[in-house]
Parts: structure tokens; sequence; C-alpha cells
């Protein structure tokens, strides 16, 4: 994929790709970006210096919870898992994701005044 065929994330949306990714099961975070990226077709790049603020904000507010375990490479890693309270937090912020962007679809459907 083209670098211009990229996307900048909204403000926000980091935390819950975050989420969905690790509710997967038990990942570290080298992985979680992987994954973004894998998922999203490489559309979607995550940069370290977004990514660990991130994952260290998500664990400060309990949403994940973190313990050091070997990596296939065999070195101690960070892995992340979503605590009860990370998985109803994803379900709401996924049905308020789903809205906003049926409300947006809705709005980009439209014409206003010849503009289509």
């Amino acid at each position: 994929m083209e670098p211009k065929d990229r996307f900048d994330l909204p403000q926000g949306t980091l935390d819950l790709l975050i989420m969905r990714v690790v509710a997967l099961g038990p990942i570290h975070g080298y992985a979680v970006a992987q994954r973004i990226q894998q998922i999203s077709r490489e559309a979607l790049q995550v940069q370290q210096g977004s990514l660990y603020p991130a994952l260290h904000r998500l664990e400060y507010r309990q949403l994940l919870m973190a313990s050091w375990q070997a990596s296939e490479t065999g070195r101690e890693a960070k892995f992340y898992e979503l605590t009860a309270r990370g998985r109803d937090h994803l379900k709401a912020e996924t049905k308020n994701w789903k809205r906003l962007t049926d409300v947006v679809g809705l709005l980009l459907k439209g014409t206003v005044e010849g503009i289509s």
C-alpha cells in the first residue's frame, strides 16, 4: 500500500482499536501495532510514540492489565489483556462508534444545494 493510501486516526480511535485487538487474546505491544496494520490491510500504521502511551493510559484506567511473559522470540515482553471493565468499555465504545459512523454515513450520502 502506498503511503498516500494510509490514514491518520481520528482523536480517540486508537484506544478503541487497541482494545479490540487485545480482546482477541493476550498480546504484547509491538504485536498490537502489527495486528492493527495487518487487519487494516496496511492502511493504518501505529507509531510506537502513540502506541505505548495509549497502552499505559488504558492500563492506568484499568481497562487493560499487563503481565511480563516470554514472547515468541523468548524475550520478556509486557502482555496486555482486557479487564472486565475494559470489556464493558469496549462494548459501549463499539456501539457508540457504530452509531457515529451511521450518522456520518447519512450526512455523506445526502446532498446540500449542489454539493454531492
